[in-house]
């Protein structure tokens, strides 16, 4: 099977959670740090991505992120291709920002 921009995935997760009561910050913070300790970056404060060799990684992803959702609060998660994620635009300000290269390693778990 080889890898093209068509079966490498980009798995985005975007999240809006309650943070009055501390007990809700805490559950806030965690979901966060289970997101980076499965591979995800942030992009944005309450926007993180991850990189997928396939589709099938994805999923284990995908199912990850569901296993440690918070108990309250909205969490999205979109699946695109490597493809459509070549053709994101970053701005800086008024300046366009360049693109963050794919990783190069191959995920081998």
């Amino acid at each position: 099977m080889e890898l093209n921009g068509y079966r490498i995935m980009w798995l985005f997760v975007f999240f809006d959670l309650p943070t009055d009561t501390k007990k809700q910050r805490k559950s806030a913070a965690q979901f966060r740090k289970n997101l980076m300790k499965d591979g995800f970056f942030m992009m944005q404060y309450s926007v993180y991505l991850r990189h997928c060799a396939s589709s099938e990684s994805a999923d284990v992803h995908e199912r990850r992120v569901k296993s440690f959702l918070p108990p309250s609060g909205k969490v999205s998660i979109l699946r695109i291709t490597d493809k459509q994620y070549g053709n994101i635009m970053n701005y800086w300000g008024k300046q366009i920002a360049p693109n963050e290269p794919a990783p190069t390693q191959l995920e081998l778990f």
